[in-house]
């Protein structure tokens, strides 16, 4: 099949489950789209018991979808920049401390109880697995997905503080994320256990880097902004902005989702302002909030039919279903403790925010594009099944539900 092919399969796949969403299920259009994806799986699989060779057949095609490559190589730039667009430095700059605190000791402590609970686990269903294998799942679990989290914080009612604290971590715990990350899978190939020295050149190059790199882009772009006044050229740009910054910090070695992160920061929050006409705002603002809402379903849907790929046993499935506990909890330490640190140098606190901080977590696409990634050893099968468990756990219960537990804990908009 051709490159067109493929995408032409993928939007019509997307575009029939949007549909059968929209006139049948009614759910919202990422939650059901994923929903539509896990069930046509799931059926597919079912009716390649009665229809020798049409699972098979499904599989492959799903496989021909390099999800990894789609996701970190393509998608990832423009829905990272996209999203960073509408968050406000002035939110972020009062919320600073506890943004910084989660997206850092957060994640480093929530990789360290996933990776130990699964371990545990899975030795107790006699899977033998090795602890820098579980760290690995921890590593690439622990982060929430900006993706996510954006989508769903544009459908509910969450207090600015706890919305912004929300937001910004899964915009910002990707630094983090990908060094634990990065750390593991060295520990993984054999390298070793890397010296605390090495671990913080990674983070200096890794986040400093990303800072400085997004920082530069986004002025380069904010530039040529104000010499024009065409929007379809000062989309272009922004387009340009998204992918070849994404690029340029790959090629540097630096965090490549930070770097789009920060130039869209700048650009959402002086470019916008200061280098556009009304019209070109207008034009822009609605075309990127198009193109999100697109690419969402798009992700969404390819989250969903990667299940047509999958062929584990009883075993994996056990411990896959059982890593939702393990992360949630860890969720609920790795946010209560640094929220209990926090609580002297905190003015304003919002009731029940480690509840909400907790269930708000969710995971998506950019999880399960690392766990795909991973080079083969014993249980990767299980862990990679686990990541999927989560992220499904994630999407269909708790995003469908924040809505309601916001309700019942009583966390609501300020009047």
């Amino acid at each position: 099949m051709s490159v067109l092919d493929l995408i032409a399969v993928l939007l019509s796949a997307v575009g029939v489950l949007g549909y059968f969403n929209h006139r049948v299920l009614r759910l919202p259009d990422t939650i059901g789209i994923t929903a539509m994806g896990v069930v046509v799986s799931l059926a597919i699989g079912i009716a390649g018991h009665a229809v020798p060779g049409a699972a098979d057949w499904a599989g492959k095609l799903a496989d021909r979808f390099d999800f990894p490559e789609l996701v970190l190589h393509g998608l990832l730039s423009v829905l990272l920049f996209a999203g960073a667009l509408h968050v406000s430095f002035g939110d972020l700059a009062r919320q600073k401390l506890p943004v910084l605190v989660l997206s850092t000791v957060g994640v480093v402590l929530s990789t360290a109880l996933v990776g130990g609970g699964a371990w545990l686990l899975l030795h107790a269903l006699h899977v033998p697995v090795a602890l820098r294998h579980c760290l690995l799942f921890g590593a690439l679990i622990s982060p929430t997905d900006p993706i996510a989290v954006l989508g769903v914080l544009k459908t509910v009612g969450v207090p600015k503080a706890l919305q912004t604290d929300i937001a910004g971590e899964s915009l910002f715990n990707d630094g983090t994320g990908v060094v634990a990350f990065l750390v593991m899978l060295s520990l993984t190939a054999g390298g070793g256990y890397p010296s605390a020295e090495g671990i913080g050149l990674l983070l200096l190059r890794q986040v400093v880097g990303a800072l400085l790199l997004g920082i530069a882009c986004g002025y380069v772009v904010f530039v040529l902004l104000r010499g024009v006044d065409s929007y379809p050229v000062e989309i272009i740009l922004t387009l340009a902005l998204a992918t070849a910054s994404y690029s340029l910090a790959e090629r540097l070695g630096v965090s490549a989702p930070l770097t789009v992160v920060v130039a869209g920061l700048v650009i959402g929050n002086h470019g916008v302002r200061h280098a556009m006409s009304e019209s070109t705002q207008e034009h822009l603002l609605s075309f990127w909030d198009l193109l999100d809402e697109v690419l969402n379903l798009v992700l969404f849907g390819l989250v969903g039919l990667q299940l047509l790929s999958w062929d584990g046993g009883r075993i994996a499935w056990a411990g896959a279903f059982l890593m939702i506990p393990v992360v949630l909890v860890a969720r609920f330490v790795s946010v209560g403790v640094p929220a209990l640190l926090l609580r002297p140098w905190l003015k304003r606190r919002t009731p029940h925010a480690v509840k909400v901080l907790t269930w708000g977590g969710l995971r998506g696409g950019i999880s399960i594009a690392l766990a795909l990634s991973l080079p083969a050893f014993p249980a990767r099968d299980t862990l990679v099944m686990g990541t999927y468990a989560v992220v499904f756990f994630s999407l269909l219960v708790q995003a469908p539900s924040l809505g309601w537990f916001l309700r019942r804990m009583r966390v609501g908009e300020p009047r």
